[in-house]
């Protein structure tokens, strides 16, 4: 037996597991497949029509690489387990789309922008979260085409509570899903996907442009990429060929007519003829009859799919259910820490009210005490009050009998005037009196001075009666008293005068002193008045004070001894 004969047969087919974000599929691929046909492989199975956007991701010593498409899928550095796993990821998000769409280079409607927008900021944020993603979150980010923006009269709140309410629909999608339900809309467009090329025409020599894409090739006015003037599909040209500039476009219809066309650069002329040929092979693989392993393949890829959105499904509900759970702890627990407030709050009233029950007990046996003590003041004021009383019509009795006593004091004074006065007038009379008897007297004198000194010698002769004559003592007794008599008359008259004057003095004296005791009666009995108003008020004052338990001793005190001084003084004016 040959050594060459004991070796191992090498197997011609290896197993590939490749996860999508919606289903695992298992296929059995050749050993000499190139990265290209697993690639195509998945793409059909997936049904995805771009699929220059994705790519097959392996992992190999906890990095990532992506396969590539030229070389053998073994001959790469691919993990030697059975099945090699495989991730079918979007090789590169579509920003040049999304550029392409923000600078107009593909046209959009607004409705299909505002979706676009959504799904970009879910791809960008994530889940939407109303206390996290407050008003204002989208201002710094470009999400709608200047066109659109300019067509409706809107502001930028208006266009961001659009896109916020699309948004909060896809709670629940992943990032890379979004990308993907993103690229799903975007090739739905009229102009996605298309690559323009500047092209003439041999009769005209008029400039258009080239359009290729999916569907096949277009033909559009320079002015116009949105609407092409001709159109042919894949599945009506039997065949594309060109010589150098010229190209030639045979319908499978023969009886239309060829259609050629002219481009000016060898370089751009080869990438459209690959962009057709390749774009043309696609076409036709998704068109021809799956084997029935791929339909094997795609009914387990669809089965998974399903299986995956029941589960995406379920784990929404539950991280709903999760959230509303946390939400409804969460107030339970504000709703606990409420109720903990509440009876700390009831807590501490009910010892404020323990508190102010103990006060108010307190404070009413104070004021029981207090209306005891109060009854007895009032008691005592209302005794001190008959006493006031009594006071007070003792005091009214004295000062009526001090105004009596003024009264007549008064009058008494009017008529001790009017008697110094008639007095006055009388000592003016006798000194007037006094005045002219002195006159009299003199004149008297001086005649009888006169009469004497011319007369005495005639006495003296015819004095000798017959009668027995007189003793000559008693004659010189005779002459002799005469001047003696009018002496003792002058004398007289003088000592009257000088007792006149000195009554009238003592009288204006007794008349002055009078009035002065007079004015000082006034003021005390002013005084009086003044003392017993203050009486009585101080006695009002002190039966408030009492009843507020205050009782003060009475400001009044009778004035016995200016009583008896003003009654001594009016026993003496009576005296006068």
């Amino acid at each position: 037996m040959s050594i060459l004969g004991l070796k191992k047969k090498q197997p011609k087919t290896f197993k590939v597991k490749v996860i999508t974000m919606d289903a695992e599929m298992e296929f059995s691929c050749e050993v000499k497949w190139k990265g290209k046909d697993l690639f195509d492989l998945v793409c059909r199975t997936v049904g995805l029509r771009e699929t220059w956007f994705f790519g097959l991701r392996y992992t190999v010593k906890d990095t990532y690489a992506w396969l590539k498409q030229e070389k053998r899928v073994l001959d790469q550095e691919v993990p030697k387990d059975s099945p090699i796993t495989f991730h079918f990821l979007a090789k590169f998000f579509p920003e040049k789309v999304k550029k392409q769409i923000l600078d107009e280079e593909i046209f959009c409607s607004p409705e299909a922008s505002v979706l676009l927008a959504s799904y970009a900021v879910q791809a960008k944020y994530g889940d939407y979260d109303p206390n996290f993603h407050k008003p204002g979150f989208l201002a710094q980010d470009e999400l709608l085409p200047k066109r659109v923006l300019m067509q409706y009269q809107m502001t930028a709140d208006m266009w961001e509570e659009k896109i916020t309410a699309w948004y909060a629909e896809h709670r629940g999608i992943a990032r890379d899903e979004a990308e993907m339900e993103y690229l799903k809309i975007a090739q739905d467009l009229e102009m996605y996907g298309v690559s323009y090329f500047a092209i003439t025409q041999n009769k005209r020599d008029t400039d258009l442009l080239l359009g290729v894409d999916a569907q096949g090739l277009h033909i559009y006015n320079p002015n116009s990429k949105l609407n092409p003037n001709k159109s042919f599909p894949w599945s009506g040209i039997r065949n594309i060929s060109y010589s150098e500039k010229e190209f030639t476009i045979k319908p499978l219809d023969k009886k239309k007519e060829v259609f050629k066309f002219y481009s000016s650069q060898l370089r751009v002329n080869k990438l459209i003829l690959q962009l057709c040929i390749g774009n043309h092979d696609l076409f036709m693989r998704r068109r021809k009859v799956d084997s029935i392993e791929v339909q094997q393949m795609k009914a387990q890829a669809k089965e998974e799919k399903a299986r995956k959105k029941m589960e995406r499904q379920i784990l929404a509900r539950e991280k709903q259910m999760r959230e509303e759970a946390e939400r409804a702890k969460e107030d339970m627990e504000r709703r606990l820490f409420q109720l903990q407030d509440e009876a700390r709050l009831a807590n501490d009233a009910l010892l404020r009210s323990e508190e102010t029950a103990d006060l108010l007990a307190e404070k009413a046996q104070i004021a029981e005490e207090e209306a005891k003590l109060l009854a007895h003041k009032a008691a005592e004021a209302e005794q001190d009050r008959q006493r006031l009383e009594v006071t007070a019509m003792k005091t009214k009795e004295e000062k009526r009998l001090m105004e009596q006593k003024m009264r007549e004091a008064e009058q008494l004074a009017v008529k001790l005037v009017e008697q110094s006065e008639r007095r006055l007038k009388e000592a003016d009379h006798l000194k007037q009196d006094l005045t002219e008897a002195k006159d009299a007297e003199r004149r008297a004198k001086q005649k009888l001075l006169e009469i004497t000194k011319t007369t005495y010698p005639l006495i003296a002769a015819y004095s000798a009666p017959p009668a027995p004559p007189a003793p000559p003592e008693a004659a010189d007794t005779a002459y002799d008293s005469a001047p003696s008599r009018l002496d003792f008359k002058d004398s007289d008259m003088k000592r009257l005068s000088m007792e006149i004057e000195r009554e009238r003095l003592e009288y204006m004296e007794k008349s002055k002193h009078l009035q002065d005791q007079l004015k000082e009666l006034k003021t005390e009995i002013e005084s009086l008045k003044l003392e017993e108003q203050q009486q009585q008020q101080g006695g009002v004052y002190s039966l408030r004070n009492e009843a507020r338990g205050y009782v003060q001793e009475p400001a009044y005190a009778p004035h016995s001894n200016r009583n008896s001084a003003y009654m001594s003084q009016m026993g003496y004016f009576e005296e006068v």
